[in-house]
């Protein structure tokens, strides 16, 4: 995050803009929108401006900017034409320690200005810290039509309640469920309609019969999906933002980390082979302690919670506890990984059916249905086996799967870290101690992988034009696409 996103408060307060062009009047008009007491210096006003220092609304004095003319200001924006004489208002500013906006130069100033979507007293702002403020701009429009005009008259309303609810209901927790139960619900879409009055008499018959909470919370079992934070059902953002805790595995992107609501407690629970920052029947214990102590808590797991992610067993202790729980289904990492790779995992000229097949089971062996997983027209996805793959690699030859079955390793898959490897089974294991991919890998085994080069369409930026991906046959030196 380069820029820290604030709001200021700027009413009746005295802000300066130097220049009185088009810029200047954008500038002007926003912080006249927040209350300020704006003061302008330039030679000359376009029209717009004029007629506001007319009616008296703007202090115009008319001549170039010169040294103290600072003094007294809260903020100030330097939108002349002339680059020089920005560049001196931000050095003065800055040796004032005041804050200073300077268009087009956003390097100069100490803040910029975003794209504003006006919901008052709702505001919410993009920016792209002046990488692109047409961007800012389409994406300030798309969040126009999400969030609907009545969202200003809904927070006008909590106002007016906020301190009865505050009365009410001693606990923070509890206050925040209140909230977020009535501002979700039939009061919110009252007042979406247009009916505030019936709003306002379904929020005293809330508070009339609210009563403090007796003190058990729920379990949210939510599946990350396999990187890509567009992946993310809407219902499992819409728990992530409600959470009081977050309890999250290490695969867990920290794109989608930081889409829980900020201050919920975050409690890390990572597992690597041979590794675990807490024991699976901790973590179990866990999640019970913490909704029995009155939290709403997301364990939040890379891929889907019920594929690999143990989540039968975490709701197996929930269930034996009395700890009410929702489970959360997400883009399992088999189906993220190989979609965005270009290779589908059914096909019916090539594979007839997938199987998911854990890379190691709880002891750590690899004591697998080889005789079934080496049957011919089926694609075979390999969870946590890029540790085993020799010994995936020699069981399914030996089972019967040609040496020259193909094979695809998708490193990180979905988002910019993916890389792809094709080989086949004769090959793959030198070229994963090769290339050295990073887990989490996922190795999909079957014909199916023949059509990579064809359908492949994602292009993980970290890396190359060229994609990603490194094709290597039987006896062949390394072909990069």
């Amino acid at each position: 995050m380069e820029h820290l996103p604030i709001f200021l408060d700027v009413r009746n307060r005295p802000s300066l803009v130097v220049g009185g062009g088009e810029v200047a009047t954008r500038k002007v008009t926003l912080l006249l929108r927040a209350g300020a007491k704006v003061d302008i210096i330039a030679p000359a006003l376009c029209h717009e401006l004029a007629e506001l220092a007319a009616q008296g609304k703007i202090n115009h004095q008319a001549r170039a900017y010169r040294e103290g003319d600072l003094d007294d200001h809260v903020l100030v924006i330097a939108a002349t034409d002339e680059p020089a004489v920005n560049r001196q208002i931000a050095e003065s500013a800055g040796n004032r320690n005041i804050p200073v906006n300077v268009v087009d130069d956003p390097d100069s100033g100490s803040f910029i200005m975003p794209s504003i979507i006006d919901r008052s007293p709702v505001v919410a702002a993009v920016s792209t810290g002046g990488a692109s403020p047409v961007l800012a701009r389409l994406i300030r429009a798309r969040l126009e039509s999400l969030i609907p005009a009545g969202y200003g008259r809904l927070a006008d309303l909590a106002a007016r309640f906020r301190d009865r609810v505050k009365q009410t209901f001693d606990n923070l927790d509890d206050r925040r469920r209140f909230w977020d139960r009535v501002l979700e619900g039939a009061v919110a879409e009252r007042v979406f309609s247009g009916h505030e009055e019936e709003a306002e008499a379904i929020m005293e018959r809330e508070l009339a019969s609210a009563s403090p909470s007796s003190g058990m919370g729920e379990v949210y079992l939510v599946g990350a999906g396999p990187g890509d934070p567009d992946l993310v059902t809407f219902r499992a953002l819409r728990l992530m933002q409600q959470a009081d805790v977050v309890v999250y595995d290490r695969l867990v992107a920290k794109p989608i980390l930081e889409m829980v609501r900020c201050d919920a407690q975050r409690i890390y629970v990572g597992k690597e082979r041979d590794k675990h920052a807490m024991r699976q029947e901790e973590i179990n214990k866990l999640l019970a302690r913490l909704a029995k102590e009155g939290h709403r808590v997301v364990r939040l797991k890379g891929g889907d919670p019920f594929i690999f992610g143990r989540g039968g067993e975490e709701i197996d202790t929930l269930a034996e506890q009395g700890v009410p729980f929702q489970v959360v289904p997400a883009v399992t990492a088999a189906a993220g990984c190989a979609a965005y790779s270009g290779i589908p995992l059914t096909h019916r000229d090539y594979a007839q059916s997938v199987t998911f097949v854990t890379g190691h089971l709880k002891d750590n062996s690899m004591n697998l249905n080889w005789p079934q997983l080496a049957q011919p027209a089926q694609t075979v996805v390999f969870y946590m086996g890029l540790k085993g793959l020799p010994v995936i690699s020699r069981e399914l030859i030996a089972h019967g799967r040609p040496p020259e079955t193909p094979v695809a390793l998708v490193q990180q898959g979905t988002t910019h870290k993916q890389r792809v490897f094709i080989g086949n089974l004769g090959n793959i294991a030198e070229i994963a101690e090769r290339e050295q991919p990073k887990p989490p890998t996922l190795i999909i085994v079957g014909e199916v992988v023949e059509l990579h080069d064809k359908l492949s369409w994602y292009k993980a930026p970290e890396h190359s034009e060229q994609g990603a991906t490194t094709t290597i046959t039987a006896g062949s030196e390394r072909l990069p696409e």
